[in-house]
């Protein structure tokens, strides 16, 4: 029954939780090197921009599908929709959580083996070019990647089998305070490094002449990515709020928290990369090929390392747990089975499809889709087509089929929390999401240029 639905225990709990669920590899990873490839401090004043006007609302929709239901991305739609084709949207996030939790365990893996190497201490000591070719041995080979996939899906698994309580909100109350004690200790040393002022310029100075329709567009991408909005995260952990729950404030406090985060990761790397003469555009290879080369130069190269990918792998766990989660509360719940044997399923099968994705870097490379490996196959049709999709469809599900009066008594707690620009909140859910989600998802598919051409 939904009265006797598990919720989270706390209120520090939930806001824990929740940013753990939207801060992960998106904040840490993807955002330097994308803030990096699309000309610094504009792409920054775009992406915030994005993230309050565009993804907070998308975030309180995807909140009130999930606690008014109080059920599983599927079950959520098929509750607030019944014999109706709209729970779609919700078999749409569960598959999209799968694929990209199986290609995201290959990806955590590797943050595992360059913190196995740094303790071992046979990661420094090469020059720059000998990191790319390090990389790429290791990307490719046919074990060891594989092993480490196992070990990050193990530690996953290990925390959602645990259960909501004592499993996923523990780990955040451990995983989150330290994740920014970290990333507050390795923003520190960067700015005391030589030259630190170029990196802190170009992360915080706009060059407005480098804001280019593509940069838009990438920005309001990974603003989307970054909140882990469509793939049917937000909707399952709101389904464990209990109803006292502040959605709005919880909200506001994701979304600053996480912007934060990216920032302090801005900080972390750009002033280091500038004070060695690096470029800031290197790209994905950023974390596991330019900056080794970093730490190489710093007086406890050692140190610094393993506290750098101590604090990645945290960041990749916060969003395999959610991911993993989604999957688990979908099976357990529909399929009616207990949450171990639902767990093991989803971490096998993840484990098996991982297996492939990591072997496309190897022996599988040849195997192409569309003339992608299989790995960019997963990301291709996870990051450009499903979630753009999910997140959409339902802004466009809840501004068309749900009532006013219902969705405002759910936002405020039954009147009890204020919500003094609903009508604005509902304008912008109901028409500027979709429609820039629409110019997004046109745009990653190569169609926009074509069709304004």
């Amino acid at each position: 029954m939904a009265d006797n639905r598990v919720t989270f225990g706390s209120k520090l709990g939930v806001i824990l939780a929740t940013v753990g669920c939207a801060v992960g590899l998106g904040s840490v990873w993807r955002f330097p090197y994308m803030l990096g490839t699309n000309g610094g401090a504009a792409f920054l004043l775009v992406y915030i921009l994005f993230t309050i006007f565009l993804g907070l609302p998308v975030m309180l929709t995807e909140f009130f599908v999930g606690r008014h239901s109080r059920s599983n991305t599927v079950g959520s739609f098929r509750k607030l929709a019944p014999g109706t084709c709209w729970s779609w949207i919700g078999y749409n996030g569960i598959l999209a959580a799968f694929l990209i939790l199986s290609y995201y365990a290959v990806v955590s893996g590797w943050t595992l083996e360059y913190v196995w190497q740094t303790l071992r201490g046979s990661l420094y000591g090469p020059g720059h070019a000998d990191y790319t070719a390090g990389f790429q041995t290791f990307a490719s080979d046919a074990f060891r990647p594989i092993f480490w996939t196992a070990a990050f899906v193990g530690l996953t698994h290990f925390v959602v089998v645990s259960g909501v309580d004592k499993g996923i909100e523990r780990a955040s109350k451990i995983m989150m305070p330290l994740l920014f004690i970290i990333l507050l200790v390795m923003c520190v040393r960067s700015v005391t490094l030589p030259d630190a002022g170029e990196g802190l310029r170009y992360l915080f100075q706009p060059d407005l002449s480098k804001l280019t329709s593509s940069v838009v567009l990438s920005a309001l991408g990974q603003a989307f990515f970054t909140l882990s909005l469509g793939m049917g995260c937000l909707i399952t952990y709101a389904s464990y709020f209990s109803k006292d729950t502040d959605m709005q404030a919880t909200a506001w406090q994701v979304t600053v928290i996480n912007t934060f985060v990216a920032v302090l990761a801005g900080i972390m790397i750009f002033p280091a990369v500038f004070s060695f003469g690096i470029t800031p555009s290197a790209g994905a290879e950023l974390v596991f090929i330019t900056l080794p080369n970093v730490f190489e130069q710093l007086p406890l190269s050692f140190l610094w390392s393993l506290i750098f990918y101590i604090l990645l792998a945290m960041a990749a766990l916060t969003s395999t747990i959610s991911l993993h989660e989604v999957v688990t509360a979908y099976a357990l719940e529909e399929f009616h089975m207990t949450r171990r044997k639902a767990a093991w399923i989803v971490s096998v099968s993840v484990f098996l499809l991982g297996t492939v994705s990591s072997l496309s870097f190897g022996p599988l490379k040849e195997f192409t889709i569309g003339g992608l490996t299989f790995f960019e196959a997963l990301d291709y049709l996870t990051a450009k087509i499903m979630l753009p999709l999910s997140g959409m469809m339902t802004c466009i599900f809840v501004g068309t089929h749900i009532d006013r009066a219902v969705l405002k008594a759910e936002l405020t707690n039954e009147g009890s929390v204020r919500f003094r620009l609903f009508a604005i909140y509902v304008f912008f859910m109901k028409y500027v999401a979709p429609v820039a989600i629409g110019i997004v998802f046109l745009n990653e598919l190569g169609l926009l240029a074509w069709l304004i051409g």
